[in-house]
């Protein structure tokens, strides 16, 4: 599951979230959590609860980009996500592009951290090289859309702060509004508000607003099915750039869990080799 990244995470280390979550090291002091600030952090952990345990998954997917004037292409693209059990690191997800034939074999690979920078490779086939995507081209734009590299890791309760700011309805849905504000260094972002259906604590709706707090990007993600009779996935997921004009859609077909994907895929010396 998303919040904005491919691959929801396992859980962290609660004790380390609160630290977080007061302001301790927002401010360089410690102060007590505002009640909206507990609330906010209550919904991320459960949000991050109802979608620990999937073990592993794959889907294959289209990647629609449109620009200002309307005009798209497609590309088509598989991916595969395998939770880590290690509670202190983030999950891994592997992308490889399939068509059309001037992109095929584009392999990305993603390890997530918590407030380390993630570690993230892309294998350019016209180069044939494997590039390491370092902590400062994170809020690059993934390989021509709308998404940056770092919505395309898992998301880890503890790498943001966060805060409820109200309940409203987001459709059919009631959802709660929270704020969150990464934590880590080099994001593009200042802030991100979401939409949490209250029921089922599926990030319906995301706003990403830039570094000077304008509002940048909002993705909205529909088309939900639940597997296992647990775990939710979005089958669209609709990012839309409001300063360019510019638009990506995902659409997802069936997801399948714990068919055990190659673990030995996710290694960096292999993306040259993946098809």
């Amino acid at each position: 599951m998303t919040y904005l990244s491919f691959a929801k995470g396992v859980g962290v280390s609660f004790a380390m979230t609160a630290i977080l979550v007061t302001g301790a090291v927002l401010a360089g002091d410690a102060r007590a959590a505002t009640p909206e600030e507990e609330k906010g952090l209550e919904i991320a952990k459960e949000i991050d609860r109802r979608d620990l345990g999937f073990g592993d998954s794959k889907v294959e997917m289209k990647m629609i980009l449109s620009n200002r004037q309307g005009e798209s292409s497609t590309r088509e693209l598989r991916l595969e996500t395998l939770e880590v059990a290690d509670p202190e690191v983030g999950d891994k997800s592997l992308t490889v592009f399939n068509h059309p034939r001037d992109i095929k074999g584009t392999a990305f690979l993603s390890f997530t951290k918590i407030l380390d920078p993630d570690d993230q490779w892309l294998y350019l086939p016209a180069l044939k090289r494997v590039k390491r995507i370092s902590s400062a081209n994170k809020s690059g734009p993934f390989v021509g859309s709308e998404f940056a590299y770092e919505d395309l890791t898992s998301f880890e309760v503890a790498k943001y702060s966060y805060k409820w700011l109200r309940d409203e309805p987001c459709g059919e849905l009631e959802c709660f509004v929270v704020e969150r504000v990464p934590q880590y260094d080099r994001s593009g972002y200042s802030k991100q508000i979401s939409w949490v259906d209250k029921e089922e604590y599926r990030i319906v709706k995301v706003d990403f607003y830039d570094r000077k707090d304008s509002l940048l990007k909002t993705l909205e993600s529909t088309d939900w099915v639940q597997y296992l009779d647990q775990y939710w996935r979005q089958h669209r997921m609709h990012m839309v750039n409001h300063q360019n004009g510019k638009e990506t859609v995902l659409e997802f077909q069936p997801y399948v869990f714990r068919e055990g994907v190659n673990e030995s895929n996710f290694n960096k010396s292999r993306l040259a080799r993946l098809r």
